[in-house]
This record gives C-alpha cells, structure tokens and sequence, in this order.
C-alpha cells in the first residue's frame, strides 16, 4: 500500500515536511485515523502536533474526511489545522 500524505499550514512548519509518501509502514492501514497513528508514533513534535486533543481537518483525495473515513492505496491525505476566515 502507497498513501501520499500532505502536511499543510502549522503542521507543515513544525514537522519540517510538506508531504511524503508512506508505503511499508502503512500495510494494515484502513482508515485516516491509522494513518495519524503510525505517524505519531515517531514520537517527539509528531505526537505532539498530531495528537487527537488538536483540532485537525482531514481530506481524501481532495474531499474533506473524517479520521474513521476509509483509506486505500494511491490515496492522497491531507492533514491540516482549522481554517478561519474573515
């Protein structure tokens, strides 16, 4: 399984990564919410900036998601903070 995963606004600051593409990791994957797992286990600002107190909006494949929303392979995820706007 390949999952192309998209950090964007403060997430992208504080884990130094815009994107990247998970594979091995993710093999027993089914949902968003797998996905923010295995990454918070890197322990460190991952845990910190991913874990599930923090407001977080999730897309896949361009479509707004939830964390139990179901996930396949060649998906694209975006993980991002709450947007406010004026």
């Amino acid at each position: 399984m390949t999952i192309q995963v998209r950090f964007f606004g403060r997430l992208r600051e504080q884990l130094q990564v815009s994107q990247e593409t998970l594979s091995a990791e993710t093999a027993d994957a089914a949902t968003v919410a797998d996905i923010v797992a295995t990454l918070r286990k890197r322990g460190g600002v991952w845990n910190e900036e991913l874990d599930s107190r923090r407001a977080l909006g999730f897309a896949v494949g361009r479509q707004f998601a939830r964390e139990n929303s179901p996930i396949k392979d060649g998906d694209e995820i975006a993980i991002f903070p709450p947007v406010t706007g004026g």
